[in-house]
């Protein structure tokens, strides 16, 4: 194990469906590690393999190859010693007893990991306070909201205290005051004031930005690239992106003419086309490319912004991280 890590990963590989003709290899010889107290990101669309990572990381699927240790402990040798360092928060509400009240589902959960009986009242009434949850410990989980049931989950998590935290879409399905307060307890409860090492993986570009010490590009089973935010934005050859809102119909194709065409990236979002590309002169492309898009779009509005995340994986993999 590397000095002051707590979780290396090394050419871990997962297959499905092995020998057949539409095999997958969610997982392709992946490498990282992860020091001490550290929140790293691993970011990717849907289908990338951060949630197969995740569940090889965490002993749920035994890999089909390569190595990986959390906590000094391996994942094949010492499953049991693994579980009992970690703790898993996915997104979705699937992870709670619904019939259950908050305060059972604590008590089994604790229970569960060995929390010594005389802790986990207090356990318990510390958890609760802490995600804003006392004046529901009474009631039924399927009577909560979403948001309360990821604030619960969260709880759930942390009822054997782990130092080692696996945070798989933390955000996903959530409104934005309960995804903000997710967000916010991740960074300055779990990693700047327990100081606990989190691996969090999410196809959320901003919300990896915002949270992650250093990232991880994932994209069809492998490790595309690794850095911190700041220095895979800075590793851009250009360093602005020109972006287009419109609405109609736009091809890629359109702009096969444009210099630095290669770049440009065309996605839909909430019923609008949204045209980005990076370039270093925006001004000297942006007459050509807004007279291509008037010919099959209305403009509704343009922007010029330094780049993002997002541009960044779009540059190494020709892919969107909203694809999926």
């Amino acid at each position: 194990m590397l000095e002051n890590s707590d979780i290396v990963v090394e050419a871990l590989c997962k297959v499905f469906k092995k020998g057949k003709p539409d095999e997958v290899r969610a997982v392709d010889g992946v490498g990282f590690s992860i020091r001490k107290g550290e929140l790293f990101g691993l970011l990717g669309p849907n289908g990338a393999g951060k949630t197969t990572l995740i569940k090889c990381i965490s002993t749920l699927l035994i890999p089909d190859g390569g190595s990986a240790s959390v906590g000094g402990f391996d994942i094949k040798r010492e499953p049991l010693r693994v579980r009992q360092h970690i703790g898993v928060l996915t997104g979705g509400e699937r992870s709670l007893y619904w019939k259950l009240t908050p305060v059972e589902n604590l008590r089994y959960f604790a229970t569960l990991y060995g929390v010594p009986r005389k802790v986990i009242k207090d356990r318990i009434d510390y958890l609760l306070d802490l995600m804003g949850l006392t004046d529901k410990a009474s009631v039924r989980v399927e009577k909560l909201s979403s948001g309360m049931k990821q604030k619960l989950s969260l709880a759930r998590v942390l009822a054997h205290d782990p130092p080692i935290l696996l945070v798989d879409e933390p955000t996903l399905g959530l409104d934005p005051y309960f995804a903000r307060f997710i967000r916010d307890f991740i960074k300055n409860e779990l990693n700047k004031k327990l100081h606990k090492t989190i691996l969090l993986t999410t196809h959320y570009m901003d919300e990896a930005d915002e949270l992650c010490d250093r990232i991880a590009f994932m994209n069809r089973g492998k490790i595309e690239a690794l850095d911190t935010p700041d220095r895979l934005k800075q590793s851009m050859p250009q360093k602005q992106t020109l972006e287009i809102k419109c609405q109609g119909t736009l091809e890629k194709e359109t702009f096969s003419d444009v210099r630095e065409a290669a770049s440009i990236n065309i996605s839909h979002e909430d019923g609008f086309v949204y045209l980005r590309m990076n370039t270093d002169n925006p001004e000297v492309i942006l007459s050509s490319i807004i007279e291509l898009i008037r010919e099959k779009a209305q403009i509704f509005s343009v922007r010029v912004t330094v780049p993002t995340l997002e541009d960044v994986f779009v540059h190494l993999t020709g892919a969107s991280l909203k694809d999926g």
